[in-house]
């Protein structure tokens, strides 16, 4: 029996792809195996090859596997596109329609998947017969998918959840007279413990939420839209509110705006509404104001690959406004980070009064993952130095200061109304009243004031190691990766190699201290990211992380790093 299973579905994109791997990998996280869902997709609403792929496991991982064990195709074109990566002895299972083939190795179930959904009620249920075929293959029983499709489908009366649940049985018994459950397919029994299951974007809303933001101005853009989605769904019940702005650019500047009047307020975007709203998180960098972005990142530049895995926007976050300001930059890797980093977001923005930045990637914020239960004690609120009208009481000050010069660089800040509490904000450069001046003395003093409240700092849990720092090899990578590295690092360890695994939590500051000290005693480094350029290799170069034998692992294909792709880059190298 299996201690895990690869499964994939494929077709055209519009014909019941997403569900049919959905209604799959819910069932079995309901069974309590852990399940990792990635989708192939095409940046249109209909039509496109579109598949996903499920892995189903009895301990957590966090990437898709290298192979799949079984395939379920409703077209010929899934076959040729995937059958590739089907191991030896693998399954096909296919709509007989189209009188599929496959290539020697493969096992291929020809299932009249079409022919028996119109017998049931309608050609579109192909996608449930094929459910049922799998899970007689996999030996599964056929009520698992009961519970899904209740919740589905319910609301549009029983009769609908009878029509499904039979076409499931007849695709179960279709198999099952072919010979029925294969032993070589089966999986071990699962824990039966309840666990989420979610995407990335699902716990960045959730962590925005119990982080206490209740206002998010946002402009759809994929992978990032879901944020919006959830949030526009949730806040109306807190009193919070979405607003779907006509552009980024509207979209950043009231986040400050709503920000300034005293709310926890974020926006999320993409790479190219990113680039837009470079101009306003310069404002709030000028004006203090504490925001929260979350950058999504896709396939680039311009338009690019809006459905695909790109970690570019790395260098974009970080030094893309014009002028210098302090900014913050995060980088979560699990469903439960985006969760809790979120509440970290908002507290160190309002304790710093700086813009910052959560990012993702696609692959993180569109994978759906099992979700160990999410803790809102994890969650601390830490407003910052807000004063009140009882602070200001009998100082008989005319005008706030505002931006008062402070040792810290941080200055107390007020909410509009506060009596006391008058000052001017604007873009340019000001007074400690917020008064324009252009003085060379203020503006010198100004800058400094800004730019010292990050000075030196190190976010703490910046970077996590995951091994011993005297390993001959280490391996760094950001977001999504910590998955696929963490498993080639456990190929790697178990033919003895000497590894270990260290994941960047924060970009800016960026922790060179901390990453120097873990790679210290390392013969090589492998720096493992989705672009180009080799974006954190430069990061660690600019702020002065040094070794003398760095290497990079790069994939800009648009597609996520398998682990056997990491595996076979790094096993020569020590």
């Amino acid at each position: 029996m299996l201690d895990q299973l690869s499964w994939k579905v494929g077709g055209q994109q519009g014909e019941g792809v997403e569900s049919t791997g959905e209604t799959f990998a819910v069932a079995l996280n309901r069974r309590g195996y852990y399940v990792y869902s990635f989708r192939h997709f095409s940046s249109r609403i209909k039509g496109g090859h579109s598949n996903d792929k499920v892995r189903v496991s009895l301990k957590q991982y966090r990437a898709s596997a290298d192979y799949t064990d079984v395939l379920l195709a409703f077209d010929q074109e899934s076959i040729d596109f995937n059958v590739g990566e089907v191991r030896q002895g693998g399954i096909v299972i296919a709509d007989a329609k189209f009188s599929p083939t496959a290539p020697d190795g493969v096992r291929l179930f020809p299932v009249p998947l079409t022919k028996i959904a119109e017998e049931c009620g309608s050609a579109i249920m192909k996608n449930m017969v094929s459910l049922g075929a799998s899970a007689c293959v996999l030996g599964l029983p056929v009520d698992i998918f009961t519970e899904v499709l209740e919740e589905r489908f319910l609301r549009k009366g029983q009769k609908v959840v009878d029509q499904n649940m039979e076409a499931i049985r007849r695709g179960f018994e279709y198999i099952k007279e072919l010979g029925g459950a294969d032993p070589d397919f089966a999986l071990k029994p699962a824990d039966g413990n309840r666990r989420l299951f979610m995407m990335g974007n699902d716990a960045l809303a959730l962590g925005a939420l119990a982080a206490g933001a209740r206002v998010m101005p946002a402009y759809p853009i994929t992978p990032a839209s879901d944020v919006m989605e959830s949030l526009i769904k949730k806040f109306p019940k807190v009193g919070g509110v979405v607003v779907q702005t006509e552009d980024e650019i509207a979209a950043m500047t009231m986040t400050i705006g709503a920000a300034y009047g005293g709310a926890r307020a974020l926006t999320a975007t993409s790479g190219p509404g990113l680039a837009l709203m470079m101009e306003a998180i310069g404002l709030s960098g000028m004006t203090e104001t504490p925001v929260v972005i979350i950058d999504t990142q896709r396939g680039g530049p311009s338009t690019g690959l809006p459905t695909k895995q790109e970690q570019s926007d790395l260098l974009a976050a970080l030094f893309g406004t014009h002028g210098e300001i302090p900014k913050i930059v995060l980088y979560p890797s699990t469903t439960e980070e985006c969760f809790t980093f979120m509440g970290e977001a908002f507290n160190l923005a309002e304790q710093y009064q700086c813009p910052v930045i959560v990012m993702t990637d696609l692959a993180l914020s569109l994978s759906k993952q099992t979700t160990e239960k999410l803790s809102l004690d994890s969650i601390q609120i830490n407003r910052g130095q807000i004063v009140t009208h009882v602070d200001l009481e009998g100082q008989g000050q005319e005008e706030f200061k505002r931006y008062e010069f402070t040792e810290s660089g941080v200055s107390p800040r007020v909410f509009p109304g506060t009596k006391g509490g008058l000052h001017h904000v604007t873009g340019v450069e000001h007074l400690e009243s917020g008064r324009p001046n252009e003085a060379t003395g203020n503006r010198q003093h100004m800058m400094e004031k800004r730019m010292k409240k990050l000075e030196g700092v190190e976010l703490p849990d910046s970077i996590t190691v995951n091994g011993d720092e005297t390993a001959d090899l280490a391996i760094i990578g950001v977001g999504s990766n910590v998955g696929s590295i963490g498993e080639a690092v456990e190929r790697l360890r178990a033919e003895g190699k000497s590894v270990t695994q260290i994941q960047l939590k924060a970009l800016l500051p960026f922790p060179t201290q901390m990453l120097s000290k873990a790679i210290a005693n390392a013969k090589k480094v492998v720096v493992v990211e989705n672009n180009a350029t080799a974006q954190v290799r430069h990061l660690m170069s600019f702020f002065g992380v040094s070794h003398p034998s760095i290497d990079s692992l790069l994939k800009y294909d648009g597609g996520a790093f398998l682990p056997i792709q990491i595996y076979n880059h790094c096993k020569e190298l020590v």
